[in-house]
């Protein structure tokens, strides 16, 4: 895991493992953004697959 901000990678869920903590970016260096509809129709059926909850 990298430590920096990524600036192309925008985020604003603190809870997680791999915020930036100061800024409103993450840390690392690419994201997988998975569905949970066999087809995504609009953003809630969108979700960031990198999530882990901080410890």
């Amino acid at each position: 895991m990298n430590n920096t901000e990524n600036n192309s990678i925008g985020c604003i869920v603190n809870e997680c493992r791999f915020h930036a903590k100061n800024t409103n970016y993450c840390t690392l260096d690419k994201i997988q953004v998975t569905k949970h509809e066999s087809m995504a129709k609009d953003v809630q059926c969108t979700d960031c697959g990198s999530f882990m909850k901080q410890e």
